[in-house]
């Protein structure tokens, strides 16, 4: 779908709404939206904040180091991936507050895969809540978190003489 105006994907789990953005277009996703794009393994939360800019956890996405909370552009931020759209119903925080969160956090570095990744900061911001699905979906599914870990590790064992992961 390469639609500059994101379609609701219908088939999405527990009633979560997910819509692909077309990040070359000239539409713009709502301030404070909810975005993720894939990982090898995993999937990578941030807050939309306007002007092609987005607040993230950098945790693990890019080093070896756990990364602090950063302001990026959508461009470092999609890492040449797919941009997803989450829409929950009835977040506690409008679009501007989402942001303001988002930003007050900037700089924050205690970064945790399983407490306190991106997507429990990207939950807290929009809703209160400090929570992770995809954390939930592998303490669950054990056999999944085994090959989210195993593709992880490979990927580690593929990096390149700056430190930094190949995607």
């Amino acid at each position: 779908m390469n639609s500059t105006h994101p379609q609701p994907q219908k088939n999405a789990p527990q009633a979560v709404l997910h819509a692909r953005w077309d990040c070359n277009g000239g539409a713009e996703p709502p301030l404070g939206a909810h975005l993720i794009t894939s990982r090898t393994g995993y999937f990578h939360h941030g807050i939309y904040v306007g002007n092609r800019r987005v607040v993230h956890y950098a945790g693990l996405s890019g080093s070896l180091h756990a990364g602090p909370v950063e302001e990026v552009s959508l461009t470092q931020f999609a890492a040449d991936n797919p941009v997803w759209i989450r829409y929950r119903a009835a977040p506690r925080f409008d679009g501007k507050e989402a942001v303001g969160r988002a930003r007050s956090r900037i700089g924050e570095c205690r970064y945790r895969l399983l407490t306190n990744n991106c997507e429990h900061f990207c939950n807290w911001c929009r809703y209160g809540e400090h929570r992770s699905d995809q954390v939930r979906s592998y303490l669950v599914h054990p056999l999944a978190a085994l090959n989210m870990g195993l593709r992880l590790l490979s990927r580690l064992l593929a990096r390149g003489d700056s430190g930094r992961l190949v995607a």
